[in-house]
């Protein structure tokens, strides 16, 4: 068997395994332990894990961008309104959440995406902080009271056929969150793999390396920029609806500058240079805060530390450990 071909079989194997332990072993171990609640904490890691990929793509044009919390409480709201308001089915405010949140960022991001570096990272670092004040004080939002009550969503049917019961008539709504979620996060992944390696994302890697090289041989920098900001808000905006209808509520403060924050941390501690560095970083970052937690008042200071020495040890993340020579 030739290289490629071994290594194309190593990828179909590897995705196969990952897909056989989060739709058929994680629902198994969980059933025979009985741990129902765990449903909810891994479905929250495969949502962040969809916005922290919205951050590393980002990262991949040369932007550090602090704002996806704010993308995310967008869609949120958009979905609850919607559902709440207008008496959508909760399943078509998926997209729109989503495609709301890509169209502010191409109208936040033509300005914006000028900026390079700590500048670029300072105005996204207040995008979140303006989205909780419009939040508040928007009459639409329902101010700090937020919109609560959100039913969970209904059955979706195509041609009569339901594809999706409605989760309220489930004996277990978690498992079809999770299932929901995963779903989603293994689309996410694939889209962004599939983008990486194709030559638009060979072109965005340019803006990376050298924009006034890439823009002397002709390539339309501010169009790239632009297109993988609005991909990223998506990503952004569909995590947002989503936790919107697990916890069948919205309020200002769903999403604030730490969750900005931690969606950028995910990507580093996964690894920049891995299309799935998030993902692993996300699980990695969710779950170590949750065990430093025994630690009580050192947690902060103990988590910290840990991650400046991730930092300074691993500087390209946990995958580089396992996969020091590749880059997705």
């Amino acid at each position: 068997m030739t290289h490629p071909a071994m290594m194309l079989s190593v990828k179909i194997a590897s995705v196969a395994v990952f897909l056989a332990i989060v739709f058929i072993a994680v629902p198994v171990l969980i059933a025979a332990s009985g741990r129902t609640d765990l449903y909810y904490t891994l479905t929250s890691v495969a949502l962040l894990s969809i916005a922290s990929a919205g951050v590393w793509l980002t990262f991949y044009i040369g932007r550090i961008n602090i704002g996806q919390g704010a993308y995310a409480l967008m869609g949120g709201y958009v979905s609850a309104i919607l559902v709440m308001n207008h008496g959508w089915s909760f399943w078509p405010t998926l997209p729109v959440a989503g495609l709301f949140c890509a169209a502010a960022s191409v109208l936040i991001g033509l300005p914006i995406l000028r900026l390079r570096g700590v500048y670029f990272a300072m105005v996204t670092l207040t995008l979140t902080e303006v989205a909780r004040l419009l939040a508040l004080a928007l009459p639409i939002t329902n101010g700090a009271k937020g919109i609560v009550s959100i039913p969970l969503p209904g059955a979706l049917s195509v041609f009569g056929l339901t594809i999706i019961p409605d989760f309220a008539t489930l004996q277990n709504p978690r498992l079809a969150f999770y299932l929901l979620a995963v779903t989603l996060m293994v689309v996410c992944f694939a889209v962004m793999y599939r983008l990486v390696h194709s030559r638009i994302g060979k072109l965005c890697q340019s803006l990376q390396q050298n924009e006034e090289l890439a823009s002397s041989i002709g390539v339309n920098i501010a169009y790239l920029r632009v297109i993988a900001y609005a991909v990223s808000s998506f990503f952004g905006g569909v995590a947002g609806a989503i936790f919107a209808a697990i916890s069948q509520s919205i309020y200002p403060s769903s999403f604030t500058v730490t969750d900005s924050v931690n969606f950028m941390l995910n990507c580093f501690l996964g690894g920049l240079g891995y299309v799935f560095g998030p993902m692993l970083g996300t699980l990695v970052l969710y779950f170590g805060w949750d065990l430093l937690f025994q630690t009580g008042e050192f947690q902060l200071l103990i988590y910290s530390g840990l991650m400046i020495v991730l930092m300074l040890v691993l500087p390209n993340g946990l995958l580089s450990l396992a996969l020091p020579s590749r880059k997705s």
